[in-house]
C-alpha cells in the first residue's frame, strides 16, 4: 500500500507540475477534467451522475470554465445564474421526479467543486501567476503534512473526535504554523527573485496562514460527507489514494480564499 500511494503521489504531483507550468489553455483545460471528474464522483454519492439535474452539472461546467478560458469572467456569473434557473425549471416540468433536495444538491455540487476549483486556474493567470499558484498548495498540502506530524508527535486534544478522531487541536495549530512557516519562505524567496515587494515575508506568510484554515475546514466538511453517505472514498480513480475528490477536498477552501488574499496583498504592497 506503501509504494503504491508514494508512486501514485509522485505521478499526480509530476502531472501538476506539468499542467501549472504551461499555465493557459492547459491550467485550464486540466482544471475542467479535474472538475468533472469531481463533479460525478460527488455526483455518484447521491445517485445523481446519470440524472438530468447531472447532465446540467456536466453541461454548466463545462460552459463555465469555456467562458474562463476565453477571458468573459464578467459573465461567470451569468452561467451560474442561469445554471440555478435551469435546476429549478427541471425541477418544476419533471416534478415530482426530483425533490428540493436533489436539485439543491446538483447546484451545490457545481458550484463547490467546479466553481470553487476554478480559482486554480484564475490564479495562475495572474501576473507571474506561475509563481504565486504554488501558494495554494503550500497552504493545503503544507497545512496537512504538518498537522500530521505535529499531531502524531504532540497530539492529545481532540478536535473533531465524531468527525475525524485522527484530528487534534496540537495538530492543527502545527498545521497553521507549518503553512504560514512555508508562505514566509516563499514570500523570502518570490520577492527576491521575481518581483520585490516590501514585508513580503510577513505578507505571504500571512496569506498561508489565513488560507489553511479554510483547508481544515475543506478537509472535515469532505469527510462529514462521506461518514453521512456511508462511504470511505469518493472513488477509486488514485491508487492508495482515492477519488479526485479525495485529493482536492481542501485545495477546494484554499484556492479562493488564497486567491483573493493574494490580490489583496498585490494591491496593498503596489499602494
Amino acid at each position: 500500500m506503501f509504494w503504491k500511494r508514494l508512486i501514485s503521489a509522485v505521478a499526480l504531483i509530476a502531472i501538476l507540475v506539468v499542467c501549472l507550468y504551461f499555465g493557459g489553455v492547459v491550467t485550464g483545460v486540466a482544471a475542467a477534467a479535474v472538475s468533472f471528474v469531481g463533479v460525478y464522483e460527488m455526483l455518484r454519492v447521491y445517485k445523481l451522475e446519470k440524472s438530468s439535474l447531472g447532465v446540467v452539472t456536466y453541461i454548466s461546467t463545462a460552459i463555465y470554465y469555456i467562458v474562463l478560458i476565453i477571458g468573459w469572467m464578467d459573465i461567470s456569473v451569468i452561467v451560474m445564474t442561469v445554471s440555478l434557473l435551469v435546476y429549478l425549471a427541471i425541477y418544476v416540468i419533471r416534478y415530482p421526479k426530483y425533490n428540493d433536495k436533489q436539485v439543491m444538491t446538483a447546484f451545490l455540487t457545481f458550484f463547490y467543486v467546479s466553481v470553487m476549483f476554478s480559482f486554480v486556474y484564475l490564479m495562475r493567470i495572474m501576473p507571474n501567476g506561475g509563481y504565486l499558484v504554488v501558494l495554494i498548495f503550500l497552504a493545503s498540502s503544507g497545512n496537512d503534512t504538518f498537522a500530521y506530524l505535529v499531531g502524531v508527535k504532540f497530539g492529545k486534544h481532540k478536535m473533531f473526535p465524531k468527525l475525524s478522531p485522527k484530528k487534534s487541536v496540537e495538530g492543527f495549530i502545527g498545521g497553521v504554523a507549518g503553512a504560514t512557516l512555508l508562505g514566509m519562505i516563499f514570500g523570502y524567496i518570490y520577492s527576491r527573485t521575481v518581483h520585490p515587494i516590501y514585508h513580503s515575508t510577513i505578507l505571504f506568510g500571512g496569506a498561508c496562514m489565513i488560507a489553511s484554515i479554510p483547508a481544515v475546514i475543506g478537509d472535515l466538511a469532505a469527510s462529514a460527507i462521506k461518514r453521512n453517505n456511508d462511504i470511505k472514498d469518493f472513488g477509486n480513480l488514485i491508487p492508495g489514494h482515492g477519488g479526485i475528490m479525495d485529493r482536492i477536498d481542501s485545495i477546494l477552501f484554499t484556492a479562493p480564499i488564497m486567491y483573493y488574499v493574494v490580490t489583496f496583498v498585490i494591491r496593498f504592497a503596489s499602494a
